[in-house]
């Protein structure tokens, strides 16, 4: 998957690609929708409302665990399950995203996955 923090050459993503309001599946379905995009170099990320499915939360995920973006189809798909994505470390705030302790524990747990 290469650095958590970049989406995959594989992914399908295009740089400038406006991903708000895009479906996000995990492994085993759909979590919600894009709410936020951060496509700042080394920290991408998806900022995603879960509605219901999280109580109504938020969930921050990495760019980097982002395996498919299909433009035609409005969705983006995630390398994780839905348990998964709901175990991350919690997001509650938009200050976290710009908080370099949070997004390295992110990252780790990210990147716990893929083994």
């Amino acid at each position: 998957m290469g650095d958590v923090w970049v989406f995959g050459r594989d992914s399908g993503f295009v740089a400038g690609q406006e991903l708000v309001g895009f479906d996000v599946e995990s492994t085993d379905g759909v979590i919600g929708h894009v709410e936020r995009l951060e496509d700042e170099p080394g920290k991408q990320h998806l900022v995603v409302d879960t509605g219901v499915w999280k109580f109504g939360r938020s969930v921050l995920i990495p760019a980097g665990a982002v395996t498919v973006v299909d433009g035609g189809e409005r969705k983006v798909k995630v390398a994780a399950s839905r348990e998964e994505i709901k175990a991350a470390p919690r997001f509650t705030t938009d200050s976290e995203t710009t908080d370099h302790g949070y997004l390295a524990e992110v990252g780790a747990y990210y990147v716990s996955l893929r083994n």
